[in-house]
């Protein structure tokens, strides 16, 4: 547990509903959330972004923390692939949270891309389609 994170958090537009598996799509945001605050350095900053673009409602973290190499970072969404097998023993976690989170995104007719730096930080966006206007009650 960190006990100095700086955590800030936009609402950049309305946001319209969208139609998913609200449980799915909390345990994901919770996933990428918590990564961030793990990986994380005490002093760091993690930005959560929520807006509307392109008819997509999303959320976008931006964290300063460790990131993750290059030559890993087309790994991360396969299941039990953890980018540092050590510091990953060590800070817990299994290797299959953001594979679950894709999946679940996916099937919610969604996206969820990574981007990071090896210690400059990691952004992760999730994007799910919103529902459109006159569509909320059929």
């Amino acid at each position: 547990r960190k006990e100095k994170q700086n955590v800030e958090c936009y609402v950049t537009a309305d946001v319209p509903p969208i139609e998913a598996d609200k449980n799915g799509i909390e345990r994901v945001i919770l996933n990428v959330l918590s990564n961030a605050v793990k990986y994380t350095q005490e002093e760091g900053i993690i930005k959560i972004y929520v807006g509307f673009v392109y008819n997509d409602a999303y959320i976008k973290v931006i964290d300063n923390g460790i990131g993750i190499p290059k030559e890993d970072l087309a790994r991360v969404f396969e299941r039990f692939y953890r980018v540092d097998k050590a510091r990953s023993r060590e800070m817990g976690g299994t290797g299959l949270g953001l594979s679950i989170a894709k999946e679940i995104i996916e099937q919610n007719n969604g996206s969820i891309d990574i981007k990071s730096e090896l210690g400059k930080g990691t952004e992760v966006v999730i994007r799910i389609p919103a529902v459109k206007k006159g569509t909320e009650n059929e």
